[in-house]
């Protein structure tokens, strides 16, 4: 019988930190504001610039819990970026 030890696992599972411009509950614009700092941070750095992953995991963490509404609301924030219709500037 195999026993799963959390120590022994390669993987570290974290959430976004408090943020004190999002106090609230609701983290909506919490998970859009880690959306356009990340893509402004990939415009500005670069996407291999390790600061920049942060705001990443961030907004995958906060964004909608269930996987099926985070890859519709990402999938449609990467819709609008790339048309050029998204609702906040990315310059950095």
């Amino acid at each position: 019988e195999e026993t799963f030890s959390f120590r022994s696992s390669k993987y570290i599972l974290q959430t976004a930190g408090f943020d004190a411009r999002f106090p609230n509950t609701n983290q909506t614009r919490h998970c859009y504001q880690n959306y356009t700092d990340y893509f402004k941070c990939v415009a500005a750095k670069g996407e291999d610039f390790a600061p920049c992953k942060q705001f990443k995991r961030a907004y995958n963490s906060l964004c909608p819990s269930e996987l099926i509404l985070t890859l519709i609301q990402i999938s449609k924030f990467d819709e609008q970026r790339e048309s050029g219709t998204f609702p906040a500037s990315l310059e950095p």
